[in-house]
């Protein structure tokens, strides 16, 4: 019989997860951490794939991507999920161990940025919102209405989108920004702060949106005088319209591979796709390479 065990460390929120879907034989089983973006949908791909495969045994974390990066590079993971492409550094890194990794893309991510429902603010353009991460605006009362100082929500320096955010906006973050583990936890500080803005994975997005009213996804315009866009618009997104989306990776070493490829095969098959849909990412080409 399938089991499914789930050990959690936790102080008020989650801070770290480990999923174990364990079905097999130890020798077979398969390691995966990296991206809190890609954690949940990478649970329920697993959680799927168990129905089908009654020897599948696999380990998933989150923590960020640079943390699965790493562990890929010490041998303490099979797949490293990540919301960025490797740095330069890092490939030269595998290169110097003589480690070869399998790049894989399988869905396309749209990063979203986030206020209280109560924040009379709907649209925020690129120039605007980078003078916010960076700090040069610290009070609302700058671009709306209301006179609240500005508290950023952002990841810790280990994760993708906190690099893909840096690197997209040109800008070094505030030091007055706070550093939270995960999207769940950027959701958790904006529900109760009117004057927050934070960024997550808009798949986080389309799980809250039922339950959290009190979030409010902005449209993202390039300039003031620009259209806005929403990243929850799958228009936009399959357009290439909203700026701040991003292809969502796996690396798979080389050496484990075999015992690998039977899952990856179960996300670009119809039913993995849905579940990749149903998590409010998008399909794009998939492509696989080697370093």
């Amino acid at each position: 019989m399938k089991k499914l065990y789930i050990l959690t460390q936790q102080s008020l929120l989650i801070l770290s997860t480990v999923f174990f879907f364990s079905c097999g034989d130890q020798n077979h089983s398969i390691k995966m951490k990296g991206s809190d973006t890609e954690v949940n949908l990478a649970v329920n791909l697993a959680e799927q794939y168990t129905t089908a495969d009654a020897n599948f045994s696999i380990a998933i974390s989150g923590g960020g991507s640079g943390i699965g990066i790493t562990s890929l590079l010490n041998g303490q993971a099979d797949i490293a999920n990540s919301s960025r492409p490797l740095s330069d550094k890092e490939i030269e890194q595998f290169e110097t161990k003589n480690i070869k990794v399998r790049t894989v893309i399988f869905a396309e991510d749209a990063t979203a940025f986030v206020v209280h429902k109560d924040l009379p603010i709907e649209s925020i353009d690129l120039e605007t919102l980078a003078k916010i991460m960076k700090g040069e605006i610290t009070n609302w009362k700058q671009i709306t209405t209301v006179d609240l100082p500005i508290n950023i929500y952002g990841r810790q320096s280990s994760s993708g989108t906190h690099s893909f955010i840096k690197k997209k906006l040109k800008i070094e973050f505030s030091n007055t920004a706070k550093e939270m583990t995960g999207n769940a936890q950027i959701l958790e500080g904006i529900k109760t702060d009117k004057s927050g803005i934070g960024y997550v994975g808009a798949g986080y997005i389309s799980h809250e949106s039922a339950t959290s009213p009190t979030v409010k996804v902005l449209n993202i315009q390039e300039n003031a005088t620009s259209p806005a866009y929403s990243p929850v618009d799958a228009h936009a997104i399959n357009n290439s319209l909203y700026f701040f989306q991003r292809p969502l990776y796996q690396f798979i070493l080389e050496d484990s591979w075999e015992k690998v490829q039977p899952f990856i095969d179960f996300e670009r098959s119809e039913k993995g796709k849905q579940l990749i849909k149903e998590h409010g990412y998008y399909i794009i080409e998939r492509s696989e390479n080697e370093i």
